[in-house]
């Protein structure tokens, strides 16, 4: 796999951001579709197929990277954006909904491997190689609010995530944590991923949890999210926080006739 583009950036706001990414001539970015916001004169795109990170792929190697992106529910296709100028020239890519970017650079990843949520992935140097991850347990598919298949991304340049809300990055050392399922934005591929019972029966169905948690557990870099884009919508629904407070269980307020 060839080296990564290298680009330089500007991480811009506060509750809703954007990256800005300034490329030297005939330097490239790729992005998902939709993502960009402006780009200045000298920069052009161009929708491919695949991620650019082997400009030799023939067409069903191509096809077959298409078909692991169809599995993610993402765009068939990237958009590249390319510096044809003469001088320095910028691109922006806006967040989907309101939250944080951070901005990882592959080469300081264990193994240069990050797996993220299926949404997560925002922008990356050309010469990132983005695939699926499959989930070894079948728990983890059916319960993980990540899904069975998960992002991977690999290489040894910088790549742009974004979380719901606030991001919290923690340092495991041989160590597990349970999260609320969704709230998993991203991990090295040093970390174990898995899907654990909320607790005993009764906290299951009256306990406004859920009835699963992620564990993630191993020595490594995990990155959470305090809003996820399914609580969002969820909140924004109709009376979506009184529901949430009267009928977090599955019998709502009956939950308190057995304390």
């Amino acid at each position: 796999m060839p080296r990564s583009h290298e680009i330089d950036y500007k991480i811009i706001g506060h509750s809703i951001q954007l990256v800005e990414v300034e490329l030297d001539p005939n330097e490239t970015v790729i992005a998902e579709a939709g993502a960009m916001m402006y780009m200045e004169q000298g920069i052009q795109f161009e929708t491919k197929m695949g991620d650019g990170s082997n400009p030799n792929a023939g067409f069903f190697d191509k096809l077959k990277q298409v078909g692991s992106r169809v599995l993610t529910g993402e765009s068939l296709f990237m958009t590249h954006f390319t510096n044809r100028g003469m001088g320095k020239q910028k691109v922006a890519f806006s967040a989907p909904y309101p939250g944080t970017i951070i901005a990882l650079d592959l080469d300081t990843v264990f193994n240069n491997t990050l797996i993220t949520q299926k949404d997560a992935f925002l922008a990356a140097a050309l010469g990132t190689r983005i695939s699926i991850a499959f989930q070894r347990k079948l728990g983890s598919g059916f319960f993980g609010g990540e899904g069975f298949i998960l992002n991977k991304l690999q290489g040894d340049g910088m790549v742009f995530v974004h979380s719901g809300g606030t991001l919290v990055e923690r340092q495991l050392n041989n160590e597990t944590i349970r999260v609320d399922t969704g709230c998993v934005v991203a991990f090295e591929e040093s970390i174990n991923f898995d899907i654990a019972t909320a607790g005993g029966l009764k906290s299951m169905i009256f306990g406004g949890e859920g009835m699963f948690l992620t564990t993630l557990s191993g020595t490594g870099r995990v990155w959470l999210q305090s809003m996820p884009i399914s609580k969002l919508i969820q909140e924004l629904s109709v009376g979506g926080s009184n529901n949430n407070r009267e009928s977090g269980s599955v019998l709502g307020n009956l939950g308190g006739l057995l304390d």
